[in-house]
């Protein structure tokens, strides 16, 4: 979502390094360039003068601080800026018990998958923290055809109660749907309401409605970030008429420039809770507007890198890896077991988007691609190795490497790769071995 944006601004700050102080021509070519990227982004007009105008406030007469080279003195100022913009602090927390959350937005959105990744993530953040929560899903959307069997199956998939009511009345069935809550004796119920292709009276008129008779804790808008600035019209027209508490951006993993998102916060004076950035269930992460705000000047998001790694990967896994780096040993075994944690984690465009420097890298999406194809290659052929052979690579000659070869399907030119990329690997844990790095790679 926000790689054009990254990769515009990123790129931008290299032109004040070096320089002795900042001055009024140096900063305003950047601050105009700022302005180009975000206007072309689909930031609104209003949103981006504001922003630079607030930057150019703060820089212009500024004093170095400390140690910070001006460059670095500009990008601290732009960064603190921008995660104001966006939100300052994260808005989430967690939903009180018990709570009604309604869910509302146009369909199309990814409403009714959004109510189910909201049901796993609460789900899943409560087994952390060793709770169990007790959740009912159920729907009032009788327009889209199949939305309530798409919920039902949903709810199964996440392991949590869906219940379906007897009336097809949209306000009679809401009603059905809470009791059922209630009486269940439940913590959380997430009702799906109906939506339309467009904003129109009756469906605003149906959720004002079930608001009254609910009552619920939270109102939450799910916005489509495909629609750009269509999507702050659309969410100025729900508050303006039912109200809600925050939102939740879908689609983040698309190719659409992200300027709603950065507008969001300043335009509707609400937060962004959730952002959705895939079609599982588990694609759904918290908005942290420091960390949005790192990935736009380059710095990445490690933090989120670390927690993803921490909730995908078990114990055991990031064990036998702290292990194997404790041993300053690897074998093929290892290196397979690496390989495997790697394609839990997501693929290699995903995660190179976590990490600091890789919107100025020359890495395409070729390349990328590439490099996922390589290490499902890889895994085939220490997969057509022998244990003895896993555990001692040298013993690999030239008949060896041809039988692994024919295995995986690949040139035997491509076996000696793999063993050139292990070797330069298992020097790589024997220094980090030396260096005791390992320490910190996990936390438990």
């Amino acid at each position: 979502m926000f790689n054009f944006l990254t990769q515009q601004i990123s790129g931008l700050f290299a032109t004040l390094t070096g320089k002795n102080k900042l001055t009024n021509d140096n900063i305003d070519t950047v601050l105009i360039s700022i302005k180009d990227s975000l206007l072309q982004a689909d930031v609104p007009y209003q949103v981006v003068e504001q922003l630079v105008e607030e930057i150019r406030a703060e820089v212009i007469g500024k004093k170095v601080l400390g140690a910070l080279n001006p460059g670095e003195q500009f990008i601290k100022i732009f960064h603190d800026r921008l995660k104001e913009f966006l939100g300052g602090s994260a808005s989430f927390s967690s939903f009180q018990i018990p709570s009604v959350i309604m869910v509302m937005g146009l369909q199309g959105s990814g409403k009714t998958t959004t109510v189910a990744k909201l049901a796993h993530y609460v789900k899943a953040l409560a087994i952390k923290k060793g709770k169990e929560r007790r959740i009912l899903v159920g729907s009032v959307d009788f327009y889209r055809p199949a939305a309530i069997n798409q919920l039902e199956i949903l709810a199964n998939q996440v392991g949590i109660d869906f219940y379906r009511p007897q009336s097809i009345n949209p306000i009679q069935a809401a009603s059905m749907i809470c009791s059922k809550w209630q009486s269940g004796g439940y913590d959380y119920l997430f009702l799906d309401t109906a939506g339309r292709m467009h904003i129109d009276n009756e469906m605003l008129q149906e959720l004002r409605e079930i608001d009254t008779n609910l009552a619920p804790k939270y109102k939450l808008l799910i916005l489509d970030a495909m629609t750009g600035q269509e999507s702050l019209k659309v969410a100025e027209a729900f508050e303006q008429a039912v109200g809600f508490n925050g939102a939740i951006l879908t689609k983040m993993d698309s190719d659409a420039l992200g300027g709603a998102a950065l507008a969001f916060r300043y335009m509707l004076k609400k937060p962004i809770y959730f952002t959705g950035i895939g079609e599982k269930i588990a694609d759904l992460e918290q908005f942290y507007p420091e960390r949005i705000a790192n990935k736009l000047i380059g710095m990445g998001d490690l933090q989120t890198l670390m927690e993803k790694a921490e909730e995908k990967l078990k114990i055991s896994e990031q064990t036998d890896t702290i292990s194997s780096f404790k041993s300053g040993k690897l074998s093929l075994d290892d290196f397979a077991k690496q390989l495997d944690m790697l394609g839990k984690m997501g693929s290699m465009s995903n995660l190179m988007q976590y990490m600091p420097g890789f919107s100025n890298a020359k890495v395409t999406p070729e390349m990328l691609e590439k490099g996922d194809l390589e290490v499902k290659r890889f895994k085939a052929m220490i997969a057509s190795m022998t244990p003895k052979e896993r555990k001692l690579p040298q013993i690999l000659d030239g008949s060896r490497k041809l039988r692994v070869a024919k295995g995986a399907g690949v040139k035997v030119q491509e076996v000696n790769y793999l063993l050139q990329k292990f070797e330069q690997s298992a020097q790589f844990v024997k220094l980090f071995k030396k260096q005791g790095n390992f320490k910190n790679m996990f936390k438990f």
